[in-house]
């Protein structure tokens, strides 16, 4: 769907390139996350692709086709979400929605399915002047789905966003991918980019450092190591009610709990895990991953 092969692009010809020297490709279907901080180059890499810079060098394939040859009909079958809402403020969010969508030449999605999926169905009618910035951005998205576009390019999706309307786009963008559509999404939000994507790419200073799936740069980052917590119980079985068979064990609950790690390594043949698991209450048990963001900090050296 997409192909960058040595990418370069400086805003004016003394100045430090923006993007220096990238390279990668993004697979049909798949959701791709490009991310970094701020000033990275995130944002001008997507505005190189959407078309809005020309002047790279290098090469930038669009669907088979390199970007600045393709015309107006480039964005029939692209949708764009901005990292920052660009609406109508005087409009409703219904009449921003239907004078996007006849700019389009083919038919586009329903305007009230639009604003129910995003949650804006019972403020359609107001002023977009009047939204906080969450409710602008569920409108951009929104906005980004109106032609039905293959391709989607999304800056930031759930900025300014609660958890609740945030867990609705991200729904939303799972759903784009089961119908098939590439998702390019552009953050610095490592916990969305970990739910969502496929892929991601590392991107610093305007270099590309990584490329991989989360699941899989988790696994080879973190530490292999087990981690317990639980509480030891008493040895002594306590007869309920007089019954031989019944018998119950009491957790010592009055101290906090005994946190353990165990090498991943022959786990299976650990005894002394194995008495734990088997010998106490269990409250907690997980495997050591990294996050995301610990491995950018890890192989770049920047925080977010």
């Amino acid at each position: 769907m997409i192909e960058v092969k040595k990418m370069v692009f400086a805003y004016n010809k003394d100045a430090k390139s923006a993007v220096d020297d990238i390279s990668f490709e993004v697979e049909d279907g798949e959701i791709f996350g490009f991310l970094g901080p701020s000033g990275a180059g995130k944002s001008t890499t997507q505005k190189i692709l959407i078309g809005l810079l020309s002047g790279y060098q290098g090469l930038g394939k669009v669907m088979g086709k390199e970007i600045r040859d393709w015309g107006k009909e480039y964005y029939e079958k692209v949708g764009v979400s901005f990292e920052l809402p660009n609406h109508y403020q005087k409009l409703t969010a219904r009449e921003n929605l239907e004078l996007f969508g006849k700019l389009f030449s083919s038919k586009t999605r329903d305007v009230e399915e639009m604003l129910d999926m995003v949650g804006l169905k019972e403020d359609a009618d107001k002023r977009v002047s009047d939204f906080s910035k969450g409710m602008q951005m569920r409108l951009n998205f929104a906005r980004s789905l109106l032609n039905n576009p293959q391709l989607i390019f999304l800056d930031e999706p759930t900025s300014g966003m609660d958890p609740v309307n945030a867990r609705k786009i991200k729904d939303a963008i799972r759903e784009q991918k089961m119908k098939g559509k590439t998702v390019f999404l552009t953050t610095h939000n490592m916990a969305v980019a970990d739910e969502l994507c496929d892929r991601v790419a590392f991107i610093v200073d305007g270099k590309i450092v990584l490329i991989d799936s989360p699941k899989k740069l988790k696994i080879e980052q973190g530490e292999r190591v087990v981690k317990l917590s639980y509480y030891p119980k008493d040895n002594k079985s306590i007869s309920e009610k007089g019954m031989k068979d019944t018998s119950r064990t009491v957790s010592k609950r009055g101290s906090e709990a005994i946190s353990e790690e165990f090498p991943l390594a022959g786990l299976g043949q650990n005894q002394k895990f194995l008495d734990i698991i088997s010998c106490s209450e269990i409250e907690t048990i997980h495997t050591k991953e990294s996050t995301l963001e610990d491995i950018f900090i890890r192989v770049t050296g920047r925080n977010l």
